[in-house]
């Protein structure tokens, strides 16, 4: 698979959908990493359940939506959906072509109450890096979150889910946790809208951590009846902090 830092004729959605093919069978692989589940983060909690007001993922059945690879120009689209249906999401933004493109929309995302996280700088896969470039593939893009926004990120995505034993330490120096998914459309290998929301509907539990990419074209058409069947069946959509919520995500550890 070609670097991303090798010089190419793919770029944008296009090369991003090349370097994801694999993300499937790399979901596979993380089997063998000791993960966290939401629910076992709550179990974990010392605090008393979150309640007045704000959402109990021990009582009601909770899913979250989370975006990967964006900001795009169908992010104001996106987000003009999620305030419609009242449905906060989280964000792992690219910083290449992407935070340093669409600075406003990583603003309106995080002043419209959504999480907003890192998926590094220019897409790298981490464990084929040296330490220190792991570092900088982590550190630039929360730097400018937090330039933007006022708050420095405390979850990442490694790129098509890609982690190790460094990749986990040098997250614990920067005080992120690792956040993979449990649910995954394959929006990157598709632009049938009817063919992600089945994918997504077929895969949803509860607790799940749904996979989307908002720039593929397929992908936000998909998004109103992906929300509209999961609160047919009761599902209320948190933000992964929210899903662990009392309990929070720790630093070098990795959630799915």
């Amino acid at each position: 698979m070609p670097s991303p830092t090798k010089k190419m004729k793919k770029t944008g959605a296009a090369f991003l959908a090349a370097t994801m093919m694999s993300a499937v069978v790399t979901l596979t692989g993380c089997t063998r990493l000791e993960t966290t589940s939401p629910a076992d983060v709550r179990a974990g909690a010392t605090a008393a359940p979150a309640r007045a007001g704000t959402v109990d993922c021990e009582e009601v059945k909770c899913i979250a939506l989370t975006f990967d690879a964006g900001p795009s120009e169908n992010s104001p689209r996106l987000l003009d959906i999620l305030k419609e249906e009242q449905v906060p999401a989280t964000f792992f933004l690219l910083g290449k072509r992407h935070i340093e493109k669409y600075p406003q929309l990583v603003r309106q995302m995080a002043a419209e109450g959504h999480e907003v996280a890192s998926h590094t700088w220019t897409h790298r896969i981490l464990t084929d890096l040296e330490p220190d470039e792991i570092r900088e593939e982590l550190e630039r893009p929360n730097e400018e979150i937090e330039r933007l926004t006022g708050h420095r990120p405390t979850l990442m995505r490694p790129p098509q889910g890609r982690t190790d034993d460094t990749v986990h330490e040098i997250c614990r120096e920067l005080g992120l946790a690792e956040v993979l998914w449990s649910v995954t459309a394959k929006d990157y290998k598709t632009n049938d809208s009817a063919l992600i929301r089945e994918r997504v509907l077929d895969q949803s539990s509860r607790d799940g951590i749904i996979l989307l990419h908002d720039i593929y074209a397929g992908t936000v058409p998909a998004v109103p009846g992906i929300i509209k069947d999961l609160k047919k069946q009761g599902y209320v959509f948190v933000t992964v902090p929210q899903l662990l919520a009392p309990g929070k995500a720790e630093p070098g550890k990795v959630y799915r």
